[in-house]
């Protein structure tokens, strides 16, 4: 499953803000050393989140546990285990841009999930198995 998994790391919810749309959040945080920044927009009628909590979160390249390429959508995997069966929160969207930070020490990716939008900000190390790719984004709490 490794080689399918591009990111994963645990962010600490700094605030939300909700009162621009309906049903969406926009959920800022950081990891527990800073290094990472997120922004993230989520369903919050789905998925609540508020600050103080903490949230780990995967971005990974297929859900099977095996690590092959989805051949079908995920939800038609009717009996068989996927890796979204260990997350609470699950959206499939694309890479879509990235940013160069400061002297080439960071990166800002974009993720869009179908006009949810996510940038995390932080060291190029971290960030760069991502590229302009669909993706699988995966949260818990």
């Amino acid at each position: 499953m490794s080689d399918a998994t591009l990111y994963e790391e645990t962010f600490n919810i700094n605030s939300t803000i909700a009162d621009k749309y309906d049903r969406v959040t926009r959920v800022l945080g950081a990891t527990h050393d800073a290094s990472t920044a997120l922004t993230l927009d989520v369903n919050h009628e789905l998925y609540p989140l508020s600050s103080g909590e903490t949230v780990t979160m995967v971005l990974a390249t297929t859900l099977n546990l095996d690590g092959t390429k989805d051949e079908r959508g995920w939800r038609e995997k009717k009996g068989e285990s996927t890796l979204a069966d260990m997350y609470d929160y699950v959206c499939y969207g694309k890479v879509y841009r990235f940013e160069e930070g400061e002297e080439g020490r960071s990166i800002k990716c974009y993720v869009s999930f179908g006009g949810l939008l996510m940038c995390l900000d932080g060291p190029h190390k971290k960030l760069s198995p991502l590229r302009i790719d669909n993706v699988y984004m995966l949260l818990k709490k």
